[in-house]
């Protein structure tokens, strides 16, 4: 099965961009792994909710630029990571992805929002919305964390020690 990560901005730390790339090595031998980073927008210190807003639809609308184009028929899914989504533990999480996979699902697509989250247009697009948490994460690290998680669903996936 393909993964795709499609996320706002860049990684800003090289510590983040380290602990991805260890991820991103350890799942070469489980799936085709590819991350999509789209520009992300600067958020001014004091932004009002309409300038918020306006930040998020312009991302969205880059992010739903590339599901327009990439994502065809019923082979691929979109995951958008969100605060108010689905909740699962680890063990949950690698049964849909193997469901997912066995019901014939070619491509899971993980959506991360840049810093203020996803636009409304993107959360509509998605088939599951998805919360690791209550708590907020910036995004660069929400991007390691969904890493290390997918890794993790392929070792109990394939029965092999690490989930615990």
């Amino acid at each position: 099965m393909k993964i795709t990560i499609l996320c706002a901005g860049k990684f800003k730390e090289a510590y983040w961009e380290a602990a991805a790339a260890e991820y991103q090595k350890r799942l070469t031998r489980y799936c085709s792994l590819q991350v999509v980073v789209v520009a992300d927008e600067a958020t001014p210190e004091h932004a009002s909710e309409k300038e918020e807003q306006k930040i998020r639809e312009k991302e969205g609308e880059r992010m739903m630029a590339w599901l327009d184009k990439n994502v065809q028929g019923p082979g691929s899914r979109v995951i958008a990571l969100a605060i108010k989504g689905k909740r699962m533990d680890s063990i949950g999480f690698a049964s849909y992805m193997e469901a997912a996979q066995n019901e014939g699902c070619m491509q899971l697509i993980f959506v991360i929002g840049g810093s203020l989250g996803l636009s409304d247009a993107v959360l509509r697009r998605a088939d599951l919305r998805l919360s690791f948490s209550d708590f907020t994460f910036p995004h660069q690290l929400m991007r390691v964390i969904l890493l290390e998680q997918v890794y993790r669903a392929y070792r109990i996936i394939c029965r092999q020690p690490y989930h615990k």
